[in-house]
């Protein structure tokens, strides 16, 4: 077991090791999407996001390889793997978010009951759903996400279950003592590339929130 959890922990490295290689060619700052910080208590921040773009795609799998494959997949896309066969630039974050599976096909998201989950990667602001390359792969999707309220909380530190795990209660447990209503499942976000030592990694736990 010990063994299988490895062997899937470094393919999702390898994964982002394409990401990786790909910011060192674009030698662009990436992109974020736009936010304004509501407010702040240490790792802890209260934003309002402005509606974006994502590509995503759902795939079937326990978290580290369902991430590895759709990294795979959506960097194809923005490689050039769509109908203009045209390099998207990498913004950040990759997500991933688990809840309730979608039908049909279908970020970096991951979105899924059971073994499914939506991995996303956000759409430089400069494109439109109109103007952005279709996929060649069927399995990937456009879509925009509105703007919302979301409740964050930063932390550094290896990919592990344990890591994001701890800290995913941990932005319950501040949603709770702040008597803070979550909206949907919460998501994983991971801005840097597998090699940056973990301490000096910026890793987010996201979980939407009902406005007052």
């Amino acid at each position: 077991m010990m063994r299988r959890s490895a062997l899937q922990h470094f393919a999702f490295i390898g994964a982002s090791l394409i990401i990786g290689l790909f910011f060192a060619e674009t030698s662009m700052a990436i992109e974020e999407p736009s936010y304004t910080v509501i407010s702040k208590e240490g790792d802890f921040e209260l934003r309002d996001y402005a509606p974006y773009i994502v590509a995503e795609v759902v795939v079937d799998g326990d978290r580290d390889s369902a991430a590895s494959a759709g990294f795979r997949v959506l960097a194809g896309y923005i490689f050039g793997g769509n109908t203009s066969q045209f390099k998207i630039a990498m913004t950040a974050p990759v997500t991933q978010t688990k809840g309730e599976k979608i039908e049909m096909t279908a970020p970096v998201t991951q979105t899924g009951s059971g073994s499914s989950w939506v991995i996303r990667f956000m759409m430089p602001q400069n494109y439109t759903i109109e103007t952005l390359p279709k996929p060649d792969d069927e399995r990937i999707h456009l879509k925009q996400i509105a703007g919302r309220r979301v409740a964050v909380l930063q932390f550094s530190g290896l990919w592990t279950e344990g890591n994001l795990d701890t800290h995913r209660a941990a932005l319950a447990a501040l949603l709770a003592k702040k008597s803070l209503k979550p909206k949907g499942a919460s998501s994983y976000a991971f801005y840097d590339p597998p090699w940056k030592p973990f301490f000096w990694r910026r890793n987010e736990i996201l979980q939407d929130i009902e406005k007052r």
